[in-house]
């Protein structure tokens, strides 16, 4: 396959950015986005050029470091599924592809392609988590969680945090993102004695740190995991609980 690739090239989050245009001659249907950058980046490297930088790491789909925008939507032409899944058996031999990093003022360009996405570690650090003592690996079973609980639970915490619902939503709210782990920590009994202490956390500071959300729904469209509109409620409901147990951290 001939690919013409534009790429956003920016030396760090002060320099001005701009696109290049590149060829590749030699690319295959069966590669996926990261290893046509690999290709490229081997062509840089070869003819003495700056290699572009990009996030990547398991290529599995599970971590979610990889996203990037191609042409103008999250990850890729394929919906639901993570950059590091998309082949180019879904492109056509000759075309134009058109890659920048992750567009959202929550999302700075660190290098290149690569973004700063340290303001949904911040959402995490603010009630993605249990300190109670929850036991050990025996105590698993003494609190039998009904089959349908725990699955919802699980649907949920299937986020790999990319990103890209920010991404693509046009207030770069990330409702779909924070209420997926709202949704996921309160249906567990493990999580329920912060559930109100939890909910304050991360409305703050998801508040704070991206858009508000019009529900647009563009974000379910582009989500690897599959997180339902759904859990955009969650966001809400969980705030309201919390509002109403102002002073109860369950």
């Amino acid at each position: 396959m001939k690919l013409t690739i534009e790429v956003w090239r920016q030396e760090d989050t002060t320099t001005k950015g701009r696109f290049v245009t590149y060829q590749v001659d030699d690319a295959t249907p069966e590669m996926s986005l990261p290893e046509l950058l690999d290709r490229l980046n081997d062509q840089l490297v070869t003819a003495g050029e700056e290699p572009i930088a990009f996030d990547t790491d398991c290529r599995e789909g599970i971590c979610g470091t990889c996203g990037i925008t191609v042409n103008g939507v999250p990850h890729g032409k394929v919906p639901n599924t993570p950059t590091c899944r998309q082949n180019l058996r879904s492109y056509d031999d000759g075309e134009h592809l058109k890659l920048e990093p992750f567009r959202a003022a929550s999302f700075p360009v660190v290098r290149d392609l690569v973004v700063d996405r340290s303001a949904l570690d911040r959402v995490i650090a603010s009630g993605g988590y249990v300190s109670v003592d929850a036991g050990t690996a025996p105590d698993a079973d003494t609190r039998q969680i009904p089959f349908k609980v725990a699955e919802q639970a699980l649907d949920f915490s299937a986020c790999i945090g990319c990103g890209a619902c920010i991404a693509a939503c046009p207030n770069g709210a990330a409702h779909l993102f924070a209420g997926a782990l709202l949704s996921h920590m309160s249906t567990l009994p493990q999580g329920k004695p912060e559930r109100s202490k939890r909910a304050r956390g991360v409305v703050a500071t998801t508040e704070e740190e991206f858009g508000p959300c019009s529900v647009y729904a563009e974000c379910v469209e582009v989500c690897p995991a599959g997180i339902p509109i759904s859990a955009i409620s969650a966001v809400n409901r969980e705030a309201a609980r919390a509002a109403i147990r102002r002073n109860k951290d369950n």
